[in-house]
């Protein structure tokens, strides 16, 4: 059964253990004023991976961009020798 807070128009807090097929209740316990429902936000706790943006889905990593010019960090220079022969040649 879960533990409901009210507050009344005196101040008083007080707990009331209900089940969730009862009505809530409308007088306070001490003076007999009006009281109301107190809601507090739940606490979330998301664990396991895929939760953050630092986490890759699937496993694979994507590339970072590359900028015009500049050289990724252990990039080497390969070049094609299919080009280098095709541009040797001249008819």
């Amino acid at each position: 059964m879960p533990i409901y807070e009210y507050k009344c128009e005196n101040g008083h807090v007080f707990d009331v253990m209900q089940k969730l097929s009862e009505d809530p209740l409308t007088t306070c316990v001490e003076c007999g004023a009006p009281v109301r429902k107190v809601l507090h936000p739940v606490n979330i706790a998301f664990k396991g991976s895929g939760f953050y943006s630092t986490d890759y889905k699937g496993g694979s990593q994507k590339s970072e961009p590359v900028k015009n010019g500049e050289k990724k960090e252990g990039a080497t220079d390969k070049k094609d020798s299919s080009t280098e022969k095709t541009i040797g040649k001249q008819d």
